[in-house]
């Protein structure tokens, strides 16, 4: 007799809809965050519906959408229209939309004029990447009203400079910049903290020093408030165009231990055992995902 999987349950049924105190309420009791990417009405429904507690309407859909081999072609037109979609599929998830490159680096003014496009389109807080001298934008986007969530590390609109998808803040005077950048964004009032492709001792220091600060991991070890990843990524479809698995992702499509012959979990199941693994703080393991 053949065992079938179960459907993943409705998980956001039972949930009211997550909101930047609510939150903060979680993260203060000690309940990790479960982020993953979303582009699209029905992903929203699918992974609100699996437990997934914030949505986030990444730039990296120009890798995994669009086929680019980076970030930088994306455009404001492009994100709003995503966040759009994604505010139509889902119910209690929190939406986050990342400013994509060339929106808010000019001035304060222009990170207001495009955050606003995006909160119109449903976005309930815009993401922004680069350290301490970004500060003074969080400030004024707070100030007015904007959530904010910074992203220290590995910046993906700034590869060129930075030299490639490379680990960032290994020697003590690197993980210093990226503790003082992180003590900077959040005196000027960011909310959450995103910190990919760091040595799990820094983001650990940096969630432990700044707990004002949510911070959520993407190759930065276990210590964070919570985590994210590329939905691609989680469903094993790594880079969208033929990329290698980055050593922080774990396909979640196989559940752990079984047999190379064994039937694969539906996209659903999938989801909601990464939002498990997140809570029971089995993801990411530190001796495989962490650097």
């Amino acid at each position: 007799m053949s065992v079938h999987p179960q459907p993943a349950p409705d998980a956001s049924a039972a949930r009211p809809a997550w909101t930047l105190p609510r939150l903060r309420e979680a993260s203060a009791r000690g309940e990790k965050l479960a982020m993953l990417t979303c582009y699209d009405a029905t992903f929203a429904r699918v992974l609100d519906e699996a437990g997934v507690d914030i949505l986030l309407v990444g730039d990296s859909l120009g890798n995994v959408i669009q086929g680019e081999a980076s970030t930088l072609p994306v455009t404001l037109e492009q994100m709003a229209y995503h966040t759009r979609a994604v505010a139509q599929g889902k119910r209690s998830a929190f939406l986050v939309t990342d400013l994509p490159f060339g929106t808010y680096e000019a001035s304060p003014e222009q990170a207001f004029a495009s955050a606003a496009t995006l909160m119109r389109a449903g976005a309930q807080m815009v993401k922004l990447e680069g350290g301490g001298y970004t500060a003074d934008t969080v400030r004024f986007l707070t100030e007015r009203g904007i959530p904010v969530c910074a992203h220290l590390g590995l910046t993906p609109q700034r590869v060129h400079a930075i030299g490639g998808y490379r680990v960032q803040g290994r020697d003590d005077a690197a993980a210093k910049v990226l503790l003082d950048d992180a003590t900077a964004l959040a005196q000027a009032g960011a909310a959450f903290l995103v910190l990919e492709l760091v040595p799990s001792a820094v983001a650990r220091r940096i969630s432990t020093e700044l707990p004002q600060l949510m911070t959520i991991g993407i190759g930065a070890g276990a210590g964070t408030t919570g985590q994210v990843l590329v939905l691609h990524d989680l469903l094993g479809l790594t880079g969208g165009t033929g990329g290698k698995r980055p050593r922080f992702v774990r396909d979640f499509t196989r559940a752990p231990g079984s047999a190379a012959d064994a039937p694969g979990l539906s996209i659903a199941q999938s989801v909601a055992a990464y939002v498990a693994a997140v809570k029971d703080g089995s993801f990411p393991d530190e001796a495989v995902h962490g650097y």
